[in-house]
């Protein structure tokens, strides 16, 4: 059997034992390693389980205290600093309480955060659900095959920012200056930004440049914008005509024909319809009471094969007011 105690007092053989002998045999007693690792091992430890702490503000006689090992591990880790801890496992004890500061240097590579505060982080594959900060400065985050949810930027300052096949659910910033975004073949959901300089969406060669139209703004072009003509198509003696698909109509009449009631007509707007004589010429167009003409007097069309008469419309919304420029041949 192993000795468990060095009782450092001796007796000699039939020699006379005193009181004061029988109380250094303890006092002075040595206690070995062998009194605890002989013991039956403790699989589980609960977190009301009692263990015996030198207590540091009592005098070496005085009795050790006992603490549950709640109360142990909440008190270290309230009043101690870990600069590194690696953990493999569930670290479980009790209810916590107080602020856990963790190193700023460390490096999180395939772990899951749920929330994370934090000055500098290195982030790879790992995924974060929510991440507040106050004001963070980034020159060069590169996002790969990350998804980041929704990203928030009130003053920060990003300096550039690339994505490649990544997806960005919401992206919103107000006061923060943005350097460069580049996205190659990543998704942004939403972008919601006020913009001081130019912007470039791209899609094949679709370009915005440095004017965007507006409908509340007046605003003057600097090159050509046009109408494409729409062709419109006799059918069965009558010609419909949706104003909704061009503010430009061609029409070649090839029989007696009437104008039905256009369709989509917008107040304020213009319409011009360009009529060609059919071969042969002669044929007529005759039009809905929703044509007016100056004097009530319907203009009659050129009969000369190939001659092209040009009638300009404006719309009140119901009518449309027209005027006929003829014989274009």
């Amino acid at each position: 059997m192993a000795i468990k105690f060095n009782r450092s007092q001796t007796f000699s053989t039939n020699g006379t034992v005193t009181a004061a002998g029988l109380h250094n045999l303890i006092d002075g007693t040595d206690i070995y390693q062998a009194l605890i690792t002989d013991q039956p091992s403790l699989t589980a430890v609960d977190p009301a389980d009692s263990i015996l702490i030198a207590d540091a503000s009592l005098t070496a006689g005085d009795a050790p205290r006992q603490t549950t090992v709640s109360n142990l591990f909440d008190d270290a880790l309230t009043g101690g600093t870990y600069t590194n801890l690696n953990l493999t496992g569930a670290l479980t004890f009790g209810t916590a309480t107080g602020n856990r500061t963790v190193s700023t240097s460390a490096t999180i590579t395939t772990g899951t955060i749920p929330n994370l505060t934090a000055g500098t982080t290195t982030s790879t594959l790992g995924t974060i659900t929510n991440l507040s900060s106050g004001t963070t400065n980034s020159t060069s985050v590169i996002a790969t095959s990350g998804t980041i949810g929704t990203f928030n930027s009130t003053t920060g300052t990003i300096g550039t920012f690339n994505s490649t096949t990544g997806t960005i659910g919401t992206f919103n910033s107000t006061t923060g200056t943005i350097g460069t975004l580049n996205s190659t073949t990543g998704t942004i959901g939403n972008f919601t930004t006020t913009l001081t300089g130019d912007v470039t969406i791209s899609t094949g060669s679709a370009t915005v440049g440095t004017r965007v139209a507006v409908l509340n703004t007046a605003q003057q072009y600097s090159r050509a914008h046009n109408f494409a003509a729409t062709a419109l198509t006799i059918t069965s003696g009558t010609v419909p005509w949706d104003l909704s698909q061009n503010q430009v109509a061609t029409l070649t009449v090839t029989t007696n024909s009437t104008m039905n009631t256009p369709t989509n007509p917008q107040a304020g707007s213009t319409y011009v319809m360009i009529v060609t004589q059919g071969t042969g010429g002669s044929n007529t167009l005759s039009f809905s009471t929703a044509y007016k003409f100056p004097s009530g007097t319907v203009p009659s069309l050129s009969t000369g094969s190939s001659q092209v008469d040009v009638l300009s419309f404006v719309s009140n919304g119901t009518v449309l007011y027209g005027v006929s420029s003829q014989n274009f041949s």
